[in-house]
C-alpha cells in the first residue's frame, strides 16, 4: 500500500502547529496503525528528521495511551477499538490520511501527536477511589453483590481513561470517564460510605480542569473503545444530585 499521510507537527504547547505531509510506500495491509507510523518514523530518521510524537505502550487495547484522532474520528474508522488494534487493511492504496491529537483545553499538546492526559489522574486522585477500612480480606462471596450489579460495576471499570469520550464530544466534556469511575465504586457496597464525597469532589475537579458540560449528543459513547454505556452518565447525575441535596454545605 502507498499512503499518503498528513500529520499534525507541534513543537510543544506553546508553539504554533501545522499539518505536514508525508508519503509512505510498501506499507502491509497486516500492519497496525502504530507500525506504519513506526515505519515512517525509520524513514524520518534515516533523513536526519525529527520522528513524529506519539504515546504508546501495551499495543493491546488496555493502556489508553494511542490517542489520535484519525480521519476526524478518535481511534480511526473502526468502532469498539483504540489505535494500536487498527490495521492498514482498513484503508485503501493511495488513500490521504489525516493524523491529529486529541484537541480539548484540558489536555495541551505536549509534541506533535502527544496530549497531558494528567487532568484524568487529578480527577482520580479526587476522589477515584476507596479509602475507608474494610478490614481484612473477606471470602470472595462473603458480601453478595446481585449479577447484575456486578456486571454493571465491572463494565463501567473497563473505561481505559484514554480520552476519546472527550476528543470525541462538541464540547470537550469528561462526563463519560468520570461517570464510568464514578459507577464503578457506587454500584459496589465497598464503595457506598464515600459515595457523596466521592461524587462531590470528582465532578467539582472536572469542572477546575476545564473540561465542558455534557449536551447528551451521544458522541463520546459512540467513540469509545470500550463502548461504555450513556447509563453511566445517567448515574452519574442522580448520584451528584443527591450529594447535593444531603449536603452540609447546602
Amino acid at each position: 500500500m502507498n499512503l499518503t499521510l498528513k500529520i499534525w507537527r507541534q513543537q510543544d504547547a506553546n508553539t504554533k502547529g501545522e499539518m505536514k505531509t508525508y508519503e509512505v510506500s510498501d506499507i502491509s495491509p497486516d500492519m497496525s496503525f502504530l507500525e506504519m507510523l513506526d515505519v515512517l518514523n525509520e524513514i524520518l530518521s534515516k533523513k536526519g528528521e525529527d520522528p513524529v510524537h506519539f504515546d504508546h505502550d501495551c499495543r493491546e487495547g488496555i493502556c489508553g495511551m494511542c490517542s489520535m484522532v484519525i480521519n476526524g474520528r478518535p481511534h480511526g474508522p473502526k468502532q469498539a477499538i483504540t489505535t494500536c488494534q487498527l490495521h492498514m487493511r482498513s484503508f485503501k492504496d493511495g488513500d490521504t490520511i489525516l493524523i491529529e491529537p486529541w484537541r480539548a483545553t484540558a489536555f495541551p499538546v505536549v509534541k506533535d501527536l502527544v496530549v497531558d492526559r494528567g487532568a484524568f489522574d487529578r480527577i482520580i486522585q479526587a476522589g477515584g477511589y476507596i479509602s475507608v477500612n474494610t478490614g481484612g480480606t473477606p471470602d470472595a462471596n462473603e458480601i453478595p453483590i446481585p449479577k447484575k450489579v456486578a456486571d454493571e460495576a465491572f463494565d463501567s471499570a473497563t473505561c481505559i481513561g484514554c480520552g476519546a469520550c472527550v476528543a470525541a464530544c462538541k464540547n470537550a466534556s469528561a462526563m463519560l470517564f468520570v461517570s464510568a469511575k464514578v459507577s464503578q465504586l457506587a454500584l459496589l457496597p465497598q464503595g457506598h460510605v464515600e459515595r457523596k464525597t466521592r461524587v462531590e469532589k470528582m465532578v467539582a475537579q472536572m469542572d477546575e480542569e476545564g473540561f465542558g458540560a455534557c449536551t447528551n449528543t451521544g458522541a463520546c459513547s459512540a467513540e469509545c473503545p470500550k463502548e461504555i454505556s450513556l447509563e453511566n452518565i445517567a448515574r452519574l447525575n442522580r448520584e451528584y444530585v443527591g450529594a447535593r441535596l444531603s449536603s452540609e454545605n447546602i
